[in-house]
């Protein structure tokens, strides 16, 4: 949403060049393809991540047949026996492997999952930084719960790619979704690959995080944002965004369209020991009317079995 100079409040932060810290990259890339003639653009994403980050890539091919089982808790020799995807080709490991490496991926792998996509990201996640997914692999209630299985089970930072994205991931200009919370920090954190080689960096600043049982974070602890990117050679400006909850994702896209954005960056949160995991209204909202890809960073570091707080965008409560 563009907001008349008088609403808006922008900040911005230098950052010389030689303030760059040596930073782990991801080293294990996943792409999930939903094709091979042509390759489909989760995989071209993935292998110019891999390329440029000197990361390990493993593409893995999902059958339509099971790109609506979301049932994370069925067996993979049950699957097999229920449905019937498409087995493994040689001649397509090879010629994945030959593209990748032409491309300059150092080690990359091709396989065929005959599970359902959140099992297989229960079981790949394990080995992997980044998942590469387009969101139209499977209708708005299935993605996310393939979302939520990621983040939550597998700890998977997630890229997200809007329907026929057919560009290479290298953002020049970024807008992060940012609230003062923990998780917004602890995104920000994870999206430093990305916000060191953009040019451009926007910090879209929402609403006060609203107190929470488990947020004893004294106020006078949390870091500024632009002083921390400064720290990490990242020149940044914040936009301060008023905007109700309900209004939250709708506005987000607003303003990173307004500052043509290339990648957004959004983290995201639990809840349930129950497994009631739901995406909340603003994250929806993004997901499924970006029109950029969007990094999906799970923020929480404690345990699968705690109690902890319904998946949110972290830029509104």
């Amino acid at each position: 949403m563009t907001m008349p100079a008088g609403n808006a409040r922008m900040m911005s932060s230098d950052a010389d060049a030689d303030a760059r810290l040596p930073l782990a990259r991801p080293g294990d890339i996943l792409a999930l393809a939903t094709s091979s003639d042509p390759w489909s653009p989760a995989v071209d994403a993935a292998i110019t991540l891999a390329a440029r980050w000197g990361a390990n890539l493993t593409s893995c091919y999902v059958d339509p047949s099971l790109r609506h089982v979301d049932d994370p808790d069925l067996e993979p020799s049950v699957l097999g026996l229920l449905l019937q995807p498409r087995g493994e080709d040689d001649g397509e490991c090879a010629a994945f492997a030959s593209h990748a490496h032409r491309l300059g991926v150092r080690e990359a792998s091709w396989v065929v999952t005959r599970a359902s996509i959140p099992l297989t990201l229960r079981v790949l996640g394990a080995w992997h930084d980044l998942a590469v997914i387009e969101r139209d692999i499977a209708p708005g209630a299935h993605l996310f719960n393939i979302l939520d299985e990621a983040m939550l089970a597998s700890r998977l930072a997630c890229l997200l790619l809007p329907p026929d994205w057919s560009t290479d991931v290298a953002p020049a200009r970024m807008a992060i979704g940012w609230n003062g919370s923990i998780e917004a920090a602890r995104a920000m954190h994870r999206a430093l690959p990305f916000l060191q080689e953009a040019a451009e960096v926007r910090i879209i600043d929402g609403q006060e995080p609203h107190a929470s049982d488990d947020d004893t974070t004294p106020a006078a602890l949390r870091l500024d944002p632009l002083d921390y990117l400064r720290r990490h050679g990242v020149s940044a400006k914040s936009l301060r965004l008023d905007a109700s909850p309900q209004q939250a994702g709708a506005a987000l896209l607003q303003e990173a369209q307004h500052m043509h954005a290339d990648l957004l960056v959004m983290g995201a949160y639990s809840h349930s020991h129950l497994r009631e995991r739901v995406l909340g209204g603003a994250t929806r909202h993004v997901l499924m009317h970006a029109q950029i890809p969007a990094a999906l960073l799970d923020t929480h570091a404690a345990p699968r079995d705690c109690h902890c707080k319904r998946a949110d965008l972290a830029f509104a409560p």
